[in-house]
């Protein structure tokens, strides 16, 4: 994290985010619906949001479970549009220091429509099925340390 809440999106995060939203600078952030961490995306993303609302609802359905179709909706359109630069420096809403246990460092993992945003520390809770992005965090964490990398 730099100045101000400042942390810069990683190269591959940033080309994938910009090709979703048509070219344009903005990272969709939200808090992540099970995780202590955040979830990032791209604008085109919106657009498949009621397709995945549907098939929820009928997931919840056919296995006779309550779904709150209202709420959940409330979760997937809540996200913050946050502009960022050529170098993918953006300034992180205070709300989602909380809300996803961000403090001065966030490791990006993931890939594909979405992504996670995670203080290394919460990271390193995350049971079975974790321990490829943790000893990613961990490598990313000593690089910096030893100034050859970033946060």
């Amino acid at each position: 994290m730099g100045e101000k809440g400042r942390f810069v999106l990683p190269p591959d995060f940033r080309k994938a985010v910009r090709d979703s939203g048509q070219g344009e600078r903005v990272l969709c952030l939200a808090k992540h619906p099970r995780w202590k961490c955040l979830i990032g995306f791209g604008l085109g993303r919106v657009s498949e949001f009621e397709a995945e609302l549907d098939r929820e609802e009928r997931i919840a359905l056919e296995r006779n479970q309550d779904y709150d179709r209202e709420l959940r909706a409330n979760q997937l359109y809540g996200f913050a549009r946050v502009p960022f630069d050529d170098s993918g420096r953006f300034v992180l809403p205070e709300r989602y220091f909380k809300l996803g246990g961000i403090d001065s460092a966030a490791f990006f993992q993931g890939g594909g429509k979405s992504f996670t945003i995670w203080n290394p520390a919460e990271l390193a809770k995350m049971g079975a099925g974790w321990e490829d992005a943790q000893e990613a965090c961990a490598e990313l964490a000593a690089q910096a340390q030893n100034g050859k990398g970033r946060k």
